[in-house]
């Protein structure tokens, strides 16, 4: 053989030992590096995305209970009383959308209070026990009874 056929041979024996390399595969250790890093990144996005899903929790059950006790104010206004109505009652009078939920984020129904000159309405919290300090009350700094 000369030498210009033997670089073609030694060129055609690497280039298969390519394609056959090429055609294998991913190692065990490749996935698992690949696995390794996407655990990663899924465990700080969950670092910082907890705490906002908390403050969110909070701030919707702030608003649904605003959204309750000004259904209840007006109720009051318009039946001419100081009781209070329930949430299914504001619900069957049209107080309140039939559409609005009517429990708090941590699927407990709302605590309602009614006095002669105001209106509390509180969640039992994130830990959903009534009278902790996690507690939410509309107004704040209200105390709701039944703690």
């Amino acid at each position: 053989m000369d030498q210009t056929t033997k670089s073609e041979v030694t060129i055609r024996a690497l280039a298969r030992r390519v394609r056959k390399s090429a055609a294998r595969g991913v190692t065990l250790v490749e996935v698992l590096i690949v696995v390794a890093i996407i655990a990663m990144v899924a465990s700080g996005v969950a670092v910082f995305a907890l705490p906002r899903y908390k403050e969110a929790q909070i701030k919707s059950a702030e608003t649904g209970a605003r959204v309750i006790r000004g259904a209840i104010m007006n109720w009051q206004r318009v039946n001419n009383e100081s009781t209070c109505p329930t949430v299914a009652q504001l619900v069957q009078e049209k107080q309140l959308d039939s559409a609005t939920t009517t429990v708090d984020p941590w699927n407990q129904e709302y605590i309602l209070q009614c006095t002669d000159d105001d209106v509390i309405v509180a969640s039992g919290g994130p830990d959903k026990k009534r009278g902790t300090a996690d507690d939410i009350r509309v107004p704040k700094g209200a105390v709701a009874a039944g703690g």
